[in-house]
């Protein structure tokens, strides 16, 4: 089911955890306001190693859509829900599945088409059967291919696939130019 064809790509240096929530908290307003398909919300889909930045990317863009109190992981409950506003917002994390198939069993295909914020952290154990998200993240730390000595900090590649994943790209690129020095955004 998982088509992805990239429309938008870019590379963003992350010096530390301050840097993933900041980037969290920039997203967050193009989630929680309608847009221009007249919905809001969207789907987004968080790759990388334990400890990459997955979940504090997540709180900190939960908790800028106006999520309150305890923001918990969904490693052990695969699912952690809340309701702002009439705007739901689920967290899920597919880490412990064994099967593919077990997301379908636990019953989350009706809710990635719904008028939500959708996080999925570890979506390639569903093995292509997601629908696409709008848009992808992928935290890794530099070197972790080349398996060069890991550097500080974290690279945060942003790929969208869909309309509305562009058009929160688009938005934000004037934002990232500011976020960190012109030289350490890198377009891919």
């Amino acid at each position: 089911m998982e088509n992805k064809q990239t429309k938008h790509a870019f590379s963003l240096p992350l010096r530390d955890e301050e840097d993933t929530e900041a980037l969290g908290r920039l997203l967050a307003p193009l989630l929680s306001e309608t847009g221009s398909d007249g919905r809001r919300g969207g789907r987004i889909h968080l790759r990388g190693e334990l400890g990459a930045g997955k979940t504090s990317f997540a709180r900190a863009l939960l908790r800028a859509v106006g999520v309150t109190g305890r923001i918990r992981s969904p490693s052990y409950a695969l699912l952690e829900s809340y309701n702002v506003s009439s705007l739901y917002c689920y967290h899920l994390d597919f880490y412990r599945f064994q099967n593919p198939k077990e997301w379908l069993d636990a019953g989350f295909r009706e809710m990635l088409d719904s008028e939500s914020i959708i996080l999925i952290e570890w979506p390639e154990q569903a093995q292509g059967l997601l629908p696409p998200p709008d848009l992808e993240l992928i935290f890794e730390y530099p070197g972790q291919q080349s398996g060069q000595e890991t550097p500080a900090g974290r690279l945060a590649h942003l790929s969208a696939y869909s309309t509305k994943g562009t058009l929160w790209l688009t938005t934000l690129a004037p934002a990232l130019q500011t976020f960190v020095p012109r030289d350490r955004v890198a377009d891919a």
